[in-house]
């Protein structure tokens, strides 16, 4: 898969001082009065060689994922009246009525399938067991990460459809004992698990906890302040008298394991799915907050340019470069899918021979237009570089060179562009 890079400088508005190739010459691109030319000049330093990201996906199989998605349908609706998924002996038609649960795996499944060798996949789950009651957090991985010196395609790719394949043998419901989502949301213990990992603290390469949830966290037997304290958010639909510490909205250790996990350079990326993230509710406020809470200290914050980068409901800080809900939020397979998609941009090892435009605004008219610079040498268009409707792609030895490009022996690539207003 190849992935746009975008253009890192400044807008140079100039005219056009020599800048056509003419029958016997061409000249560099420089700025002289601001009239109907605007000139670009955008470097970038190339690193290929980057050990590929840990992505350690840490995904939410509470209950209420086997909740629709959208319970407005009418295939939702059983013949009281009342909403399917409500308990185990209530299950959706996940054909008709799809759940969070059916969602997700599909999500995950189209996601692995076609980005499995960008990162170096695992997978835990939570709670752990199987039980109807469980509130014990991710106790062992499902699949471990690659070993250390595993970075070929192949390898990693086999990783992601093992990863795959334990998501999908999580049934929606069932009546022959199979595991189904179940219990509640321990999601500081299973945060503080994954912390002691030793193959998550590599050093030698990023490192990243991938959490999936669709609910508030609770389970904290440890909660400090129980029912009925006001200090106490019951994240239950009933009273939380008979679980007065665990049904608690354990917010302040859950955003502290995830402080925990950056002081041991591991960032956290958080991905809120389903409804139960909306401001019209208390429930929903709290949950959002607690999610932006978790996902401002873990280290891998939603970036924009625009507000419209940031969705329906959101703004951009644009002067940070970071939208105002910082955590990653989808309702649907789709939005799902999209929102892995943005991660696995952000956290991958970028292709080395494509300088690609960030807006159709920076691409030039015509090769012409542009002068490449690799390392302060002038190279030849159509030998070295051709200009393409991404970008900027390098070819033969000057690719080559790029690829082998390390932290001791990086590449400055510097490109040149006019644009005709």
């Amino acid at each position: 898969m190849r992935t746009k890079l975008p253009f890192l400088g400044a807008l140079v508005l100039g005219a056009f001082g020599g800048v056509l190739a003419t029958s016997c010459q061409t000249y560099d691109f420089e700025p002289v009065d601001p009239l109907a030319i605007s000139q670009t000049t955008k470097s970038r330093r190339v690193v290929a060689k980057v050990s590929k990201p840990n992505l350690m996906l840490l995904v939410d199989k509470s209950a209420s994922m086997t909740a629709p998605v959208d319970p407005s349908l009418p295939a939702c609706k059983l013949s009281d009246g009342k909403v399917c998924g409500d308990s185990e002996q209530r299950p959706c038609n996940t054909a008709v009525c799809p759940t969070r649960w059916s969602e997700l795996q599909g999500a995950m499944q189209d996601f692995l399938k076609s980005s499995g060798s960008l990162a170096r996949f695992g997978l835990a789950t939570y709670p752990a067991g199987n039980s109807l009651n469980s509130c014990d957090p991710s106790s062992k991985v499902e699949v471990a990460l690659p070993a250390a010196s595993v970075e070929d395609v192949a390898s990693l790719e086999k990783n992601a459809e093992d990863v795959k394949n334990a998501i999908l043998a999580i049934k929606n419901s069932s009546t022959t004992g199979e595991l189904v989502p179940r219990g509640g949301t321990p999601t500081s213990e299973s945060l503080a698990f994954l912390g002691k990992l030793n193959e998550m603290q590599t050093g030698d390469r990023s490192d990243f906890v991938l959490l999936l949830t669709d609910g508030l966290p609770n389970c904290n037997r440890n909660f400090p302040t129980p029912a009925p304290s006001p200090d106490c958010f019951c994240t239950l639909s009933a009273s939380c008298s008979a679980a007065p510490q665990i049904g608690c909205l354990d917010a302040n250790a859950s955003v502290t394991a995830v402080q925990d996990l950056r002081n041991k350079e591991i960032q956290t990326i958080v991905i809120g799915f389903g409804a139960d993230f909306d401001a019209s509710s208390e429930s929903g406020r709290r949950g959002a907050e607690t999610l932006n809470q978790m996902a401002v200290v873990g280290g891998f914050n939603r970036t924009c340019a625009r507000d419209v980068d940031c969705g329906t409901g959101d703004t951009c800080d644009t002067a940070a470069g970071l939208c105002k809900r910082r955590f990653f939020q989808a309702s649907n397979r789709a939005e799902l899918v999209s929102a892995l998609r943005d991660i696995s941009n952000q956290i991958l090892v970028q292709e080395p021979c494509l300088f690609a435009f960030e807006d159709d605004s920076e691409r030039p008219d015509s090769q012409d237009l542009a002068v490449v610079y690799v390392d302060g040498e002038r190279l030849s268009p159509g030998v070295d570089w051709s200009l393409t409707e991404e970008g900027i792609s390098f070819a033969g030895a000057t690719c080559e060179r790029l690829k082998n490009s390390t932290e001791a022996t990086p590449v400055n690539v510097e490109v040149r562009t006019v644009q005709r207003r």
